[in-house]
């Protein structure tokens, strides 16, 4: 199998990667530039969006583009910085949607990233794909542009948007950074420590993109989330207990806002969402508990 990955040098697109590597797979990664430090693996190929323009050929008989790129939401929510979000998101699309018209043999699925904040945030409701989108902030607002630039751009192709959560790994993310206060001994709950975490482990959102390029009767919105989703205040809990350290010094709304700004709502609030989608087809978890998923982190 051949396959394409917008945005392949992140976080989550090192991991395909290296899966889809392992498992034999040729994978041509797309980006503004050349990465300075490249594999040799024969079956892996670097390609700028500027070359695939003027010679789209590498990609020709690709089974599935998946596109991962996007600015981060982690900096701050300036009007510059809201732009640039709201841009790298809109013009990837576009530009992925521009590359398989511009082949002949083209993907038969594109896998487009977006996000769960697409539902809103709240404390008591559940979301899953049959939830409507609720715009109540600006990433809802982004998500909700995102995905209708995709319904839009791509065009005879069966298209997988995958709603990603909290994805847990060690390298990056945002799991090292939540887990930090902790070694350092001052963890705690943050804000009320109600709002809900949609997460999920690197591994399962890797087998889950897989799965979904296999499974050829999946399309539309898919929640990319554990089966078990948990409050800030047991997340906290968890790696308190996983990684033997006190859960005691409450981080307080205040001063997060003070500190972060608009940026602030990403850890304030949140959304409880179930994978009906993958469950109902019947994708297999590796990590459906979130003790089991941080326990499996802390030995790598």
């Amino acid at each position: 199998m051949k396959y394409a990955i917008c945005g392949g040098t992140g976080f989550i697109g090192s991991a395909l990667t290296k899966y889809w590597l392992q498992a034999g797979h040729e994978v041509v990664i797309i980006g503004r530039k050349i990465p300075d430090t490249t594999s040799s693996n024969p079956l892996l190929h670097y390609m700028t969006w500027d070359h695939l323009s003027s010679n789209p050929n590498p990609v020709e008989g690709c089974d599935a583009l998946v596109n991962l790129a996007g600015a981060s939401l982690s900096q701050r929510w300036s009007s510059k910085g809201k732009q640039a979000i709201r841009q790298s998101r809109l013009e990837t699309v576009t530009a992925a949607a521009t590359l398989i018209e511009s082949i002949e043999h083209k993907p038969s699925v594109v896998i487009q990233s977006s996000a769960v904040a697409i539902y809103g945030t709240s404390e008591k409701d559940t979301f899953d794909e049959s939830s409507p989108a609720r715009m109540m902030d600006f990433p809802s607002e982004v998500v909700r542009d995102w995905e209708e630039a995709a319904d839009r751009s791509y065009k005879d192709v069966r298209l997988v948007i995958l709603r990603t959560g909290v994805v847990l790994g060690n390298k990056s993310g945002a799991f090292p950074q939540m887990k930090l206060p902790y070694l350092l001994g001052f963890g705690g709950k943050i804000g009320s420590g109600r709002q809900w975490v949609p997460w999920i482990h690197l591994t399962d959102i890797i087998a889950l993109i897989d799965f979904c390029i296999a499974n050829r009767e999946i399309s539309g919105p898919v929640n990319a989330t554990a089966p078990e989703p948990v409050t800030n205040d047991e997340f906290g809990k968890t790696i308190a207990k996983v990684y033997h350290r006190p859960h005691w010094f409450p981080l307080p709304s205040f001063l997060l806002k003070t500190a972060l700004g608009e940026l602030s709502e990403i850890l304030l609030k949140g959304q409880r969402v179930l994978p009906q989608k993958a469950l109902s087809h019947g994708f297999t978890y590796a990590f459906p508990k979130i003790q089991g998923a941080m326990e499996q982190l802390k030995s790598e």
